[in-house]
């Protein structure tokens, strides 16, 4: 739904998606902001196995996981066409404008990891939007399929290096096992950091200064971005070229055909839904195998996240439209344009919750609970976006990331907006 020339539209269902997008990521993030990394993995690690705090997880698992994440990728994708259809127009030079904005980006990824949370996409996205960038001018086929292909090498990758670690296990344990064998599957499983001393280290660290959890990132995350990357480009690089395509045939852009996005959700929810269901009951079953829950959250899953993805975008692109002139929607809407600020605004809101310069509550939330957290995190978006940007032509962050990329200032107050 837009009402100005292609270039220059606001489009209420991609603004929407990014809104709904937002606010889901913060569904799963809220875990990792209030409890060590491994209880995002497993509840038997941390985080409690009560019934209430299994069926958050499941819960969490099968409607959230990567899912939220991966519409943001496809959204960062159609936005990016987007504007490069408005440099354009502008009269600018588009490869200029992209790249010093993936650049700022990229520094906005880098001071929110070391400075805020470990947690960070932006870097990741900076570096697979530059990339993304070299492949603007190709047919939405053609972007489909190297996507597709680029999906496929990056779910075999992660198979084969999580299988590895079965075969190490099976080396380990086979009878008359050499005590290299043993040692190196012990160094791998140790590397999770799901022993209980490792755990203690962690609580105690987000419970300490400010100033201490920046000095740990340095010491011992220095390289994580970058290692987040390598894991990651595959799958965000292929989502931003279906997101790209998605905006050339007009599929994100709520241009396809009822019967075609309604075919897309039923589809794609329904068959990678009844993957996640299953995973998540098989792991529930086992007692949460640690190398079963690893393997889950690093490959099994990748099939089944990119239907319930594209799904997902199908199915909220049906309820926006039936839903469009409604308050919640346009609200939602509005923190969909301020996503970066909502984004980098929950980090600093939940780690001062949380870690141990704020209120102190890393570990001694139970796992359900959280969810209380989110609902709060929730309502302040949707609060505070749109009366903003009735006023504002940008979010605060988006505003800056903008006048950075461009050299200069850019206008920030709608013309007869109220002061």
């Amino acid at each position: 739904m837009a009402t100005t020339s292609p270039a220059s539209a606001r489009y209420l269902e991609l603004d929407g998606l990014r809104g709904f997008a937002v606010m889901g990521i913060l569904a799963m993030n809220i875990v990792t902001f209030a409890m060590p990394e491994m209880a995002y993995i497993s509840p038997e690690i941390f985080g409690g196995a009560e019934p209430g705090d299994l069926a958050a997880w499941l819960a969490a698992f099968v409607l959230f996981d990567g899912k939220m994440r991966g519409l943001f990728s496809l959204l960062f994708g159609a936005s990016m066409m987007l504007t490069i259809a408005r440099t354009e127009q502008s009269g600018a030079d588009p490869a200029k404008v992209h790249y010093s904005r993936m650049g700022w980006l990229a520094v906005f990824g880098l001071a929110h990891f070391y400075f805020v949370w470990w947690g960070d996409i932006l870097f990741l996205y900076a570096v697979s939007g530059a990339i993304a960038f070299l492949f603007r001018d190709k047919e939405p086929r053609n972007l489909i399929i190297l996507a597709v292909l680029i999906y496929i090498a990056y779910f075999l990758f992660m198979a084969a290096g999580m299988g590895s670690i079965y075969l190490l296990e099976a080396m380990a344990r086979a009878p008359g096992a050499g005590e290299q064998a043993i040692l190196d599957f012990q160094d791998v499983m140790d590397s999770f950091g799901a022993d209980p001393a490792s755990i203690a280290r962690e609580i105690a660290l987000y419970q300490g200064s400010w100033p201490s959890i920046v000095a740990a990132k340095f010491e011992n995350d220095l390289f994580t971005p970058l290692l987040t990357l390598i894991n990651n480009i595959g799958e965000t690089l292929a989502l931003m070229l279906i997101g790209m395509a998605g905006c050339k045939s007009g599929f994100l852009l709520g241009e396809a055909k009822t019967a075609t996005y309604r075919k897309w959700a039923i589809w794609g929810i329904g068959l990678g839904g009844a993957s996640f269901l299953a995973i998540g009951l098989y792991l529930m079953g086992t007692g949460f195998d640690l190398l079963d829950a690893v393997n889950a959250a690093l490959a099994w899953t990748i099939p089944g996240r990119l239907l319930m993805t594209i799904g997902y975008a199908a199915a909220l692109i049906l309820l926006i439209r039936r839903f469009a002139a409604s308050a919640f929607v346009l609200r939602v809407a509005a923190a969909g344009r301020a996503a970066f600020t909502n984004y980098l605004g929950t980090s600093i809101m939940m780690t001062t919750i949380f870690y141990g310069y704020g209120l102190g509550l890393f570990g001694e939330i139970g796992r359900w609970e959280l969810y209380l957290f989110v609902v709060g995190g929730w309502l302040t978006m949707l609060a505070w976006s749109k009366p903003w940007l009735d006023r504002y032509r940008f979010g605060p962050l988006e505003w800056l990331w903008r006048s950075l990329a461009r050299g200069e200032k850019q206008p920030m107050r709608r013309s007869g907006a109220a002061v």
